[in-house]
């Protein structure tokens, strides 16, 4: 009886949750999120373009500072997400968001401050695992908190002001890198002090009560809950009775049963999904600087390039905020391959400084396009008990391909030729999107739903 009254008090708070058709908690709470996803894009950038300056000071080959410095990172990134997003599972969203901005701060100062590559691998490999983790949980806690019509915006509207980071960064390392010996380490000293901020921002976060509500926490949920509901009636939006029938409520999951047929069809598709779409992004945003400075240009031309193409991060989100909600998700992630294949056809071209303008900001266009809506769709794919596990597995292990296309792409460029390995990156990112087409539809269907 105990069991049955647990299952109905949480099918009707998850009932009430579905009914809120806005994102009603303070809308800064979107800006504070956001800024997760802004360190998470400012960092994954910035080594890249503190790459040539770390091999001048360190006297380092190239392959041996893009293993050490860049793929131990996501070797990082790869443990961080699935060790903390299991944790996330069972000990909630919010105390594991604290979590991994105090590592990403601890290993940003590290970066700026590391004597040799001994030390900058270390700290590389501590700000991976926060960067990782933070970026799954706030996928996760985004989709769990936004209304189910607006999903896809909403999480959009958080993500552009992440992509930001993204956009500025190389700016940034224009400003930094070329004109000062320690501007390699300024740029990772920014990155400090953003991580510091979000930490201090991030305790005013609720916990996720959809998170809440299946791990038996139901006064909290219902709290938080009722605050939503509040804020809708004082913006004088009528809320529809909750309908329990749209609800599929669950006990607490273990996690094995993300390996039951359902669930390990999903996996094994976006593990694929993630794994061939970064073999192209971490070449891309790794090496581009590098190979294209190795080309002949200068150490701050090659920037200049990157930095004016990176425009193009912020358009691909607006881009896409529109009909990210009437589009399916999968559709428009196939779509923004294609566009990310055309970018990178251009610049192996070397045609000129025309070319690489436009093939820089045609991935980037691509990449501030297929990002966010492919997190959102990552995290919809899974039920709540497992949400933050299933997106460590797929983008965790999806992050193998980075750690790979980092050091693959300098290689077939040498044994090859320059446009030989950008149409490669350019190709395993189609590959991806057309490997995307066979997942679940989740646009516009409440989570208990997708994941049913």
């Amino acid at each position: 009886m105990e069991t049955e009254l647990y299952q109905q008090k949480g099918a009707a708070l998850l009932a009430r949750l579905n009914r809120i058709p806005v994102w009603a908690l303070p809308k800064n709470f979107l800006v504070i999120i956001g800024l997760g996803y802004f360190f998470t894009f400012y960092d994954i950038s910035n080594i890249g373009f503190a790459m040539p300056a770390i091999n001048e000071q360190f006297h380092l080959s190239n392959s041996t500072s893009l293993f050490l410095a860049l793929s131990v990172g996501l070797i990082g990134y790869i443990i961080g997400s699935f060790v903390i997003g299991t944790l996330a599972d069972r000990f909630g969203r919010y105390k594991m968001l604290i979590l991994t901005f105090a590592l990403t701060a601890v290993g940003s100062f590290g970066d700026a401050l590391a004597p040799d590559i001994t030390t900058l691998i270390i700290f590389r490999f501590l700000t991976g695992v926060g960067v990782g983790a933070d970026l799954n949980l706030v996928s996760t806690y985004i989709s769990e908190l936004a209304p189910t019509s607006r999903r896809g915006r909403i999480t959009l509207l958080t993500f552009l002001i992440g992509i930001l980071g993204q956009t500025i960064t190389p700016f940034v390392a224009l400003a930094l890198v070329p004109n000062y010996i320690i501007g390699w380490r300024l740029l990772f000293a920014i990155g400090g002090f953003i991580a510091v901020a979000g930490l201090i921002l991030r305790v005013r976060l609720p916990e996720s009560p959809r998170w809440e509500v299946h791990h038996g926490r139901m006064e909290s949920a219902e709290k938080t809950i009722a605050l939503m509901e509040t804020n809708c009636t004082n913006r004088h939006i009528e809320l529809p009775a909750p309908d329990l029938n749209k609800v599929n409520f669950i006990q607490a999951m273990p996690i094995r049963l993300l390996l039951k047929p359902t669930y390990l069809r999903r996996l094994i598709i976006l593990i694929c999904m993630w794994f061939l779409w970064y073999i192209g992004n971490y070449g891309f945003l790794g090496d581009a600087a590098d190979l294209i400075t190795a080309q002949g240009t200068g150490m701050g031309s090659s920037i200049a390039y990157l930095a004016v193409g990176a425009i193009g991060y912020p358009l691909g989100t607006l881009l896409v905020l529109r009909i990210v909600d009437r589009i399916e998700r999968k559709t428009l992630i196939f779509l923004t391959t294609v566009v990310w294949l055309a970018g990178m056809l251009l610049v192996g071209s070397y045609a000129g400084i025309y070319a690489l303008y436009s093939g820089s900001f045609l991935a980037s266009l691509a990449l501030g396009s297929y990002l966010q809506v492919a997190y959102t769709y990552t995290a919809e794919v899974f039920p709540t008990q497992a949400r933050a596990t299933g997106f460590a597995l797929s983008d965790g292990l999806g992050h193998a391909g980075g750690a790979l296309g980092a050091i693959l792409l300098p290689v077939i460029i040498s044994h090859t030729s320059f446009f030989t390995g950008f149409a490669f990156i350019g190709l395993t990112g189609l590959l991806a999107g057309i490997i995307a087409l066979a997942g679940p539809k989740t646009t516009g269907i409440d989570l208990e739903k997708v994941s049913s």
